[in-house]
């Protein structure tokens, strides 16, 4: 099998078993984690142009899982995490990885922040090597191994 078709099938895979977890992906924490999950992977090359967040906006918007929460709220919080890395991607970088790094006791949801990342990483047809990075120091911060996700 291609690779691409793996990480598509991935990607697929991944959201149907977010959507089996629905209902236990409710809190604030995810919330907020997976909006800098969002964040993170679309500044995973350094910068976020206009096309990229608009495709995670419309991602975010049509998700199943994140429907749980009011879409203008994730807008809001997926804006300023992206205001963070766009402002000193660095600095950007520590903060978000700190809030995901929240979810870290709550392995339902530190996965689902992962497959989230996975999901919008993999939505353009292109799980490139920088969305990839950005997804695996997620895991570390989270205390996963990345291997479980084939990264």
């Amino acid at each position: 099998m291609a690779l691409w078709d793996r990480f598509k099938d991935s990607a697929q895979t991944m959201q149907t078993q977010l959507n089996a977890k629905k209902n236990d992906l409710k809190s604030g924490g995810f919330r907020d984690a997976s909006m800098a999950m969002c964040a993170l992977v679309a500044a995973a090359d350094g910068s976020i142009d206009a096309s990229e967040r608009q495709r995670v906006a419309s991602l975010i918007a049509t998700n199943d899982v994140l429907k749980n929460f009011a879409a203008d709220d994730l807008q809001t919080r997926f804006n300023d995490y992206c205001q963070k890395l766009t402002a000193d991607f660095d600095f950007g970088k520590v903060s978000v990885l700190q809030t995901i790094g929240k979810v870290s006791k709550k392995p339902t949801e530190a996965r689902a922040v992962i497959q989230i990342g996975i999901v919008i990483g993999g939505a353009d047809g292109n799980f490139d090597k920088s969305e990839q990075a950005v997804v695996r120091e997620a895991c570390f911060a989270l205390g996963i191994a990345p291997t479980e996700f084939d990264l």
